[in-house]
């Protein structure tokens, strides 16, 4: 993991603005969370818009075609090509072929080999506020994933500490206040992946994007903390991935809670200053001998 961004966009611009105080008005530099849309496409084919702060948008495409079962294995991937303004690094780490050769910007193109599901039925439209892209039932969700198998079992004490971990690497909302983050964990709390956005849906993405890249998926090991809510579309990316225990710093919503019962995840809300509240699957939470 490495904190560079995309050349020549930058992830949290400076903009001129007046502050009032008890002083009066002054006028002062601030930082905002960038947000820019990102044009999917599967074979040349528009399939997606998606409002997202820019960065790792190769993750961020793969992650979703993963989630939305488009992909169900790496090597049915054949050829990504991104836009000419893309991160450097994001054609340097990824381990498939990636070229910079689209005229327009914004543009993360996909092409898929033998295996890769081609007919697109639902409905890909996305923004930074919503990340519910097609599967908005559990039902549909069953059709493509089994309930999550048992295990593994994490210490309440190291969850616990994961809120303060990840806080303490948010560089982007550090500056702006305005992005979430998802962070991928192992069960003894190490910090695997770390990815921010100004739509937490867009930071699991990445998060998934990455280890699908790196030949990790299913994270059947880790344990996936996201800033804010645990919504349906967090849980939902999450048995995608196969991560068993997901932690949010607020409330789950009760289609999160339903679909983690349903697959057996373990969901966790409210996790800070060391408490939480364990909403399904409690039984990976348990103090090591």
């Amino acid at each position: 993991m490495n904190g560079r961004r995309s050349a020549g966009r930058p992830q949290a611009p400076e903009v001129s603005t007046a502050r009032w105080s008890q002083a009066g008005w002054d006028e002062v530099a601030d930082r905002l969370a960038a947000e820019e849309p990102l044009q999917l496409l599967l074979e040349g084919q528009p399939l997606s818009i998606v409002m997202r702060t820019p960065g790792r948008d190769v993750e961020l495409a793969l992650g979703l075609l993963w989630a939305e079962r488009v992909i169900t294995d790496p090597a049915q991937v054949n050829h990504v090509r991104v836009s000419a303004e893309a991160d450097e690094s994001e054609r340097s780490e990824a381990a498939l072929r990636i070229d910079a050769d689209l005229i327009e910007s914004n543009q993360v193109d996909v092409s898929l080999g033998s295996g890769g599901r081609r007919g697109i039925q639902r409905s890909f439209l996305s923004s930074s506020a919503c990340g519910v892209c097609g599967a908005t039932t559990i039902e549909s969700l069953a059709l493509d994933f089994e309930r999550l198998p048992p295990g593994p079992h994490v210490d309440p004490t190291v969850l616990g500490s994961l809120p303060e971990r990840l806080r303490e690497k948010q560089r982007l909302f550090e500056q702006t206040g305005g992005l979430h983050a998802a962070g991928l964990f192992d069960t003894l709390g190490n910090l695997v992946t770390l990815r921010e956005d100004v739509g937490r849906h867009n930071a699991v993405d990445k998060v998934v994007g990455r280890a699908l890249l790196d030949g990790r998926l299913p994270l059947r090991e880790h344990v996936l903390v996201v800033s804010g809510r645990g919504g349906y579309e967090i849980v939902q990316k999450a048995v995608a991935a196969g991560t068993p225990v997901v932690a949010a710093v607020g409330a789950p919503s009760s289609l999160a809670v339903a679909t983690a019962r349903r697959f057996d995840l373990t969901l966790v809300g409210f996790l800070r200053n060391g408490r939480f509240n364990v909403y399904s699957a409690p039984e990976r939470l348990r103090p090591s001998l």
